[in-house]
């Protein structure tokens, strides 16, 4: 570039547009958006802005109590199967004939 070019000095509305990602409206109106839809997630797993720690350490024995439900909920199902297979299957070897050679 020339000397006798000067660059013109950026202006502040510039610079801060280029900081938020776009006019601090839009930037304003978008995180009001997702603040609200973050927020609907949150309050219908339970959480609480009032008492964050409180909802997190409740999210977490929840999510620990549903686990062991779950282990909990297979183990009788493999119990109710294995009632009918295991018979079954002993029944079907024992039965079975293994012809010499």
């Amino acid at each position: 570039m020339p000397d006798d070019v000067k660059e013109l000095p950026t202006r502040n509305d510039d610079t801060l547009s280029r900081f938020l990602g776009g006019s601090p409206l839009a930037v304003l109106l978008r995180l009001v958006l997702l603040s609200l839809l973050v927020g609907v997630v949150l309050a219908a797993i339970g959480f609480d802005p009032w008492n964050i720690v409180y909802s997190i350490r409740r999210l977490i024995d929840w999510v620990w109590n549903l686990g062991f439900d779950f282990i909990n909920g297979v183990w009788r199902y493999f119990l109710l199967g294995a009632v009918i297979v295991i018979p079954i299957w002993l029944i079907s070897r024992l039965f079975s004939t293994q012809r010499p050679r």
